[in-house]
């Protein structure tokens, strides 16, 4: 395909990072978001088990984010793979190659998360490894997982063949990654700030062939929690930015454009308050939901074991029954009864009956309306 160069900006050599930002210009959305972080972290470290009721905005925003760079899946898909393999990813003929690379943006952002509480610092290195891991299967692997680009990269509009943005030259990348990793290190400026500024400059860099807008994603989530502005590693922003991706990509590209990096601290600092107000409030539904199922199921179940059904159900709303069988710490006659008197009572929708020796899939509609984008 030929792309035309006419309305192509360039990176902003030698102006990273910007001296002496103006904060007058964007101290009153950095106020605000300040302020929606700190409740959603409340809400976080008031959950006594935010793995369960935050693994459904985690699936979210991997099909957001993946969506944002072309990769369109559902969330009934990423839930059915999950429920019909374990964690060893498989190729199979009726699973398209989009879902396998949401999974894997969900996978690698829970493997740096891991490698960060084992002691690793936020490094070129992680970085490289998370790479390695979101393009290590299907069409990724042929993309140089964890490896840097040794080509010239481009961002371009493909409907109208126009190149919009030529990122840092292969030559000047590693000291351009150099200089990012120095600032995320040393740099004094508020955490929200910071991670704004090295987002963009993440972008801007485009260091490796594909996967650079995940990853760059990903970073935002790793920044917040890292430096301690939220407790647990749940944040998700990828919504607000699919949501406003022309504005997205014209306030990144005016920074190289004309050094305003004002207006780009702006615009990120307004989505993180959106997406904090935004997740607040689907977390505050699935919490809601949590806790009106509680009584439903003690209820219903009549069993001591009622609430390790429901956790297991929160955490996997589409299911094949043999998983809930064996995995959710229930004996066995017991999770076979809970299953048709779910089935009996409406909680549980049918997607698949048994057949052969492959067992039903069941839903969790109540939480699968909640989360589904």
């Amino acid at each position: 395909m030929n792309l035309k160069l006419d309305n192509a900006v360039n990176y902003h050599y030698n102006r990273f990072p910007p001296n002496n930002l103006d904060y007058g210009k964007f101290v009153v959305p950095l106020v605000k978001a300040t302020d929606a972080v700190a409740r959603y972290d409340q809400m976080l470290k008031n959950m006594h088990n935010s793995e369960i009721l935050l693994a459904p905005l985690r699936n979210q925003d991997a099909v957001i984010s993946s969506r944002m760079e072309g990769t369109v899946s559902t969330m009934d898909e990423i839930l059915k793979y999950e429920a019909d393999h374990d964690d060893e990813l498989q190729a199979t003929p009726n699973v398209r190659s989009e879902v396998i690379e949401t999974i894997l943006y969900q996978r690698a952002l829970k493997a740096a998360q891991k490698a960060m509480e084992e002691g690793y610092p936020l490094s070129q290195f992680l970085i490289k490894s998370i790479h390695q891991k979101l393009l290590s299967y299907g069409r990724g692997a042929s993309k140089s997982p964890g490896e840097l680009k040794n080509e010239q990269n481009y961002l371009a509009d493909t409907l109208k063949r126009n190149i919009l943005f030529i990122p840092i030259s292969p030559e000047k990348l590693q000291d351009g990654l150099d200089k990012l990793f120095q600032y995320i290190e040393h740099s004094t400026h508020p955490t929200l700030v910071k991670t704004a500024i090295t987002h963009i400059e993440f972008e801007a860099l485009h260091p490796f062939k594909d996967g650079n807008g995940r990853i760059g994603r990903m970073l935002i989530t790793l920044m917040l929690w890292s430096s301690g502005a939220i407790s647990e590693p749940h944040f998700y922003i990828s919504g607000y930015l699919e949501d406003n991706k022309d504005t997205y990509i014209d306030v990144m590209r005016n920074v190289s454009a004309n050094n305003d990096w004002e207006a780009w601290c702006s615009f990120f600092l307004e989505a993180i308050e959106q997406q904090a107000i935004g997740n607040l409030a689907i977390a505050e539904n699935i919490r809601n939901l949590y806790e009106e199922m509680k009584i439903v199921f003690a209820d219903v179940l009549s069993s001591k074991w009622s609430v390790n059904a429901l956790d297991f159900i929160f955490t996997n709303p589409l299911f094949r029954n043999n998983k809930f069988t064996v995995n959710s710490g229930i004996p066995s006659a017991s999770a076979a009864r809970f299953t048709r008197i779910l089935l009996e009572k409406n909680l549980l929708t049918t997607v698949e009956e048994a057949s052969g020796r492959r067992p039903a899939l069941y839903s969790f509609e109540p939480l699968m309306t909640l989360v589904r984008v």
